[in-house]
Formats: structure tokens, C-alpha cells, sequence
């Protein structure tokens, strides 16, 4: 419980360290919860988008969601993501890489990548029925979170403890937990009341693949950044095939 609670507190700004002390080492074990607060994260800015969505226009209410979950994460990932393309986008090599994603300057890399990012993100949402969205955004938040966090899991920490943004390292994680994890992120699928949606979770799983394959042969591991930027990666690509399913099911019907 300990470390569920400072995976809340870790990925998101909701103040529970006001009402409950939690030691430093349950925070190295905060990626295996990483999923579960997606669910967290999700039914927000889903719950957000939804409600908003009854009475304002949809690209309003878009606009709102998006809101609600920086407010919520305080921009963890966002930032990640800014760094990362930073980092890859103007080093050659991974000492140089490492150097730019410290700086906590955002570059032209980073600047482009983030209008890119909610350009995508605001168009993505902005694209399905209401009625569906709510589902959608909760499997999307958690789903992501955890093929970054199986991601991660198979690669070492790059930096020194001293080095990361949060003093600590992540704890590796038991494959039969993540399985048991894994199954609770399903429960979303449910309520998309069509199992052809479930085929969305394979480019998203390969994203993942893929990503994993990129950061360990070009900088030999993960950051911080390099989480925050996966899982924001990685969700695109399961919201646009989604979209894509549906797309090809309002075609045919």
C-alpha cells in the first residue's frame, strides 16, 4: 500500500504527503503501480472530456481534458518528452545525448516535438464519438504506462542515483507481477464493447519494442526523460489505432 501510495504521489501533484509520511525506499518501487495510476490519470482527464463534452462543444472540451491531466501530472511527462527530443535530436553521441536531456532548457528539438505532440494528442481525441471516449482515454493511460514500465524493466538505469531528477533508481520488477498488473489494465477493453478494439494493443505493444531496441543501443539504457517520453510515444500509437479500427468500422457499417 506504501507503494502504491507514493506511485501517486510520484506521478501525480495530488498532495497526499500532507496527510501520510511515506520513507524514500517505497518510491523505488513505484513502476509496478505505474499502470494502476494510469487508471487514475485517465478517468480524469477521460471523465473530464466526457462531462464537458455534454454541454460545450467537443474540441472544447478536448482542450479542458488535456488541462486537467497536466494539471494533475504537473507536466511530468510532457517534459520528459521535451528533453528526449532534445537529447536525440541534437546529440551524436550518448555522453552528449545524457548532457542535453540534464539541461533543463527546452531547445528547438524539444519545442517542436511538444507542439507536435499536442497537435497529435488534441486531434486524436477530438476524433472519436463522446459517447466512447471515456473508455478509451482510461485503457490508453494505463495501457501505455504499462509497456513502458515492462519496457524499462528490461533495461538498466543510465545515469547515476545521485544523477537522476528523483535521487533514486528503480526497482526491478517480478514478471508475475506485471502479469497480474497487466490484467487489470484489460478491464477498459470491456467497455469498448467490441473486442476488434483489442487488436489496438499490438502496434502499441511493438511501439514499445521498438523504443526499448532505440534507447538500448543508443544511450545503453533508460533516464527519467526516456519514460516520460515512452509513454506519451506509446499512447499516440494506441489512441491512432484505435482510431483507425474505427475508422474501418464506420466504413463498413
Amino acid at each position: 500500500m506504501r507503494s502504491f501510495l507514493a506511485a501517486i504521489m510520484m506521478f501525480t501533484r495530488l498532495p497526499l504527503w500532507r496527510v501520510i509520511n511515506v520513507d524514500k525506499r517505497y518510491f523505488t518501487d513505484v513502476i509496478k503501480f505505474w499502470p494502476l495510476v494510469g487508471f487514475l490519470t485517465g478517468t480524469v482527464t477521460g471523465g473530464v472530456l466526457w462531462l464537458t463534452a455534454q454541454i460545450l462543444p467537443l474540441e472544447v472540451a478536448c482542450i479542458l481534458a488535456i488541462i486537467a491531466r497536466l494539471l494533475l501530472t504537473g507536466a511530468l511527462h510532457e517534459d520528459g518528452l521535451a528533453d528526449f527530443f532534445d537529447g536525440f535530436g541534437g546529440g551524436t553521441s550518448k555522453e552528449k545525448i545524457l548532457a542535453i536531456m540534464k539541461d533543463s532548457h527546452i531547445g528547438c528539438y524539444g519545442t517542436i516535438g511538444l507542439v507536435l505532440y499536442f497537435i497529435l494528442y488534441y486531434s486524436l481525441l477530438s476524433s472519436f464519438d463522446p459517447a466512447m471516449i471515456f473508455p478509451i482515454v482510461i485503457a490508453a493511460d494505463s495501457f501505455s504506462k504499462l509497456c513502458t514500465a515492462v519496457m524499462i524493466n528490461t533495461l538498466p538505469y543510465v545515469r547515476k542515483e545521485e544523477e537522476s531528477k528523483t535521487k533514486l533508481i528503480y526497482s526491478k520488477v517480478r514478471t508475475l507481477i506485471f502479469v497480474i498488473v497487466g490484467l487489470i489494465t484489460l478491464i477498459p477493453f470491456y467497455f469498448l464493447k467490441d473486442a476488434s478494439f483489442c487488436f489496438a494493443m499490438i502496434p502499441t505493444i511493438l511501439t514499445a519494442i521498438a523504443l526499448r531496441f532505440f534507447l538500448k543501443i543508443k544511450i545503453g539504457g533508460y533516464t527519467g526523460d526516456c519514460c516520460g517520453a515512452s509513454v506519451l510515444i506509446i499512447e499516440q500509437v494506441f489512441y491512432l489505432s484505435v482510431l483507425v479500427i474505427w475508422c474501418r468500422h464506420q466504413f463498413l457499417f
